[in-house]
């Protein structure tokens, strides 16, 4: 099988042109408007929710075409509450620009890959979740993809996981996570590059910490050591930067871009956003016109029911990893056994515990909150000191469910990083 990326057997088509996603009726006024009403009753009832909750929420009301995966079946929908069992999600970032005029200028018309693929899985209890990266060169076979349009996309053995998205679309890059993964990922979110600038605008700004400083001419980001509020443009081009970031490779800016979902996700589920139903209601809307849904993620009452399985989960037990990964003649490939050992704890609905570091792209943050410990003296009640000590009690400990190799990189949403950056003189 060639490696190099091929047409579809029903009829042949550029590289440029083969991406083709599935089409919905045109909507309906009166549709829309219950669409809109429907989230935004939704927005009150969880307005504890985390990040993957608003997400869904903003694209509720959006009005562009849903795509259906190859392996999608009707069901019955949810009722509002958390949904029953386990989520795999499937979110893809794209590059294109397309339509994205206002902060790019003049249409790009240079391919539709997905430079961000990840992951989200949550547990069938709803008391954890991780967010799963995959780096952009990492070379993956790629199966046959369905063409919405009629025939198939040919399979390939070898190429790029950010092809996946140019070649066949939202649908073949879940057809390729699932085959890659063995997991049934039965939602997935497309969003583009407004969406992350909406998403932190919304909020006032997303707080990132610098270590070193940096500078990327290629994203115009220039940050001098200390702490930045990021919002809107700026936010977009500090996840985009490479040049700037560690050693400039793909790998380290997904270490940064994990700082900053971290720090998104507590600035969400902060008191100073929940309590102010203007940065709710922003939060949103944020994504509206930025994010595509496949067909079981367009309902509200779906979107509803996974925001309330998020929202209550620890900031400790929101674990962003990264898949490991070694280094292969121009791109990435899997590193064994431990790619096979993430996947089949979550598969088996384990927590996740890392053992590895956060990764060359940041640092432990020196002046990350500290948890206060109660002082034992301090008490004045008498029997808390005098009471005798069983040496012999059983002690409560938390099992860390499955510890993944040292070679998966990442942190919590609950850790405070720095972000490990680069001058120009070292590029």
């Amino acid at each position: 099988m060639s490696d190099q990326l091929r047409p579809r057997t029903a009829g042949s088509k550029n590289l440029k042109t083969v991406a083709r996603h599935g089409r919905l009726k045109k909507s309906n006024a009166a549709a829309t408007v219950l669409k809109f009403l429907s989230a935004s009753l939704a927005v009150v009832l969880v307005s504890g929710f985390s990040v993957g909750a608003i997400a869904a929420y903003d694209v509720a009301v959006s009005v562009q075409p849903s795509v259906h995966l190859a392996n999608e079946t009707d069901g019955p929908v949810p009722s509002i509450g958390a949904i029953d069992g386990g989520v795999n999600m499937l979110v893809v970032g794209s590059d294109s620009r397309v339509g994205q005029d206002a902060v790019f200028g003049p249409e790009d018309s240079t391919g539709d890959l997905n430079d961000v693929t990840m992951l989200l899985h949550i547990s069938e209890d709803h008391s954890n979740a991780s967010v799963i990266s995959f780096p952009r060169d990492m070379f993956v076979s790629i199966p046959s993809c369905p063409d919405p349009e009629g025939g198939s996309f040919s399979a390939m053995s070898s190429q790029k996981i950010n092809t996946t998205l140019t070649y066949g679309g939202l649908a073949c890059t879940v057809l390729t996570v699932e085959k890659l993964t063995g997991l049934s990922i039965p939602f997935a979110a497309e969003v583009q590059f407004s969406g992350v600038m909406a998403m932190s605008s919304a909020v006032g700004g997303v707080p990132v910490c610098v270590a070193s400083r940096i500078e990327d001419e290629y994203t115009g980001t220039f940050l001098d050591p200390g702490e930045h509020v990021l919002e809107g443009y700026e936010a977009l081009q500090f996840l985009r930067t490479r040049h700037g970031v560690g050693d400039g490779g793909d790998l380290t800016r997904i270490n940064n871009q994990q700082l900053f979902m971290s720090s998104l996700v507590r600035t969400i589920k902060s008191a100073d956003t929940l309590s102010d139903p203007t940065k709710v209601y922003a939060l949103a809307k944020a994504v509206t016109a930025n994010m595509r849904l496949s067909d079981s993620l367009n309902s509200v009452t779906t979107l509803a029911s996974i925001a309330i399985a998020l929202k209550d989960i620890d900031l400790t037990q929101v674990v962003f990893a990264q898949v490991p990964t070694g280094t292969v003649e121009g791109g990435l490939k899997a590193i064994q056994p431990a790619f096979d050992g993430l996947f089949e704890a979550v598969a088996a609905d384990e927590p996740l515990t890392l053992s590895g570091t956060t990764g060359r792209g940041t640092v432990e943050d020196p002046n990350a909150p500290v948890e206060a410990v109660p002082d034992p003296a301090a008490s004045t009640d008498p029997a808390a000191t005098d009471a005798p000590v069983a040496s012999d009690a059983p002690v409560a400990t938390e099992a860390p469910g499955v510890v993944l190799s040292d070679s998966v990189t990442g942190q919590t949403a609950g850790d405070y990083t720095c972000t490990a950056g680069r001058t120009l003189s070292n590029q």
